[in-house]
């Protein structure tokens, strides 16, 4: 554990935020997090309001992008940010208050104990699953599952999970090129591809909004499937 507080388990542990337009909750969320890991790391990805100077001021080190490039880029430039300033274990963690700062020790358990090089959370594992409108929940996860494992070889029950840890060896490993919301299969992909020890844990989400239509599910496969086939 460092003097300023640092990670509840040791080593040097980062936690990147990728964010836009979060005026509203980036001091919260980072207040949160703060004493279970060693830095966080906001990534203002091209905001129009205060998010910058506030995760500035809440004791984050904040990179900014001067547009809007989607989270898959943000979260690019904070983890290699993080692997340039040492850190050992990177967190992968959103911006809007959904995710609960208390799971983080759930998700870096397998990587301490070395049973995981990669941890992905799942609002599935999670007892009664996650409380989302029932065409998401029973239609577009399901599907996105069903895509992952036929086309990608990827067998995870949550498909779109933000909430993620690796050790600094499988960041280094893996790259991801889709900017926007198809970066999450694409990092379980680019996990699975180089044959790197994952592990689920069970999280839980409290929702402010939720996010994916059918529509924008239909995008991330199309995403996906171009960026397979040029790889």
């Amino acid at each position: 554990m460092s003097a300023a507080g640092g990670s509840v388990f040791g080593g040097k542990t980062f936690c990147v935020i990728p964010a836009y337009n979060e005026a509203a909750n980036i001091a919260m969320v980072i207040s949160q997090v703060k004493p279970l890991v060693d830095q966080v790391v906001v990534v203002d990805d091209g905001s129009a309001d205060r998010t910058y100077e506030l995760a500035k001021a809440s004791g984050a080190a904040a990179l900014r992008h001067l547009i809007n490039r989607g989270q898959g880029a943000a979260l690019r430039t904070g983890t290699a940010y993080c692997l340039n300033q040492g850190a050992e274990i990177i967190v992968h963690f959103d911006a809007d208050g959904q995710f609960l700062a208390q799971d983080i020790k759930k998700i870096l358990a397998p990587l301490l104990t070395g049973d995981a090089a990669a941890v992905f959370g799942s609002r599935f594992l999670s007892e009664g699953g996650p409380a989302m409108p029932w065409l998401k929940k029973y239609l577009i996860m399901p599907l996105a599952r069903a895509a992952n494992k036929i086309f990608f070889n990827v067998d995870l029950t949550d498909p779109q999970s933000g909430f993620r840890a690796m050790t600094a060896q499988a960041a280094e490993t893996i790259s991801w090129r889709q900017d926007r919301m198809a970066h999450c299969s694409e990092i379980m992909f680019a996990v699975k591809k180089n044959d790197l020890k994952t592990k689920e844990v069970p999280i839980q989400v409290v929702y402010r909004s939720f996010g994916l239509n059918l529509l924008d599910g239909f995008k991330i496969l199309k995403d996906l499937f171009i960026a397979l086939m040029s790889s």
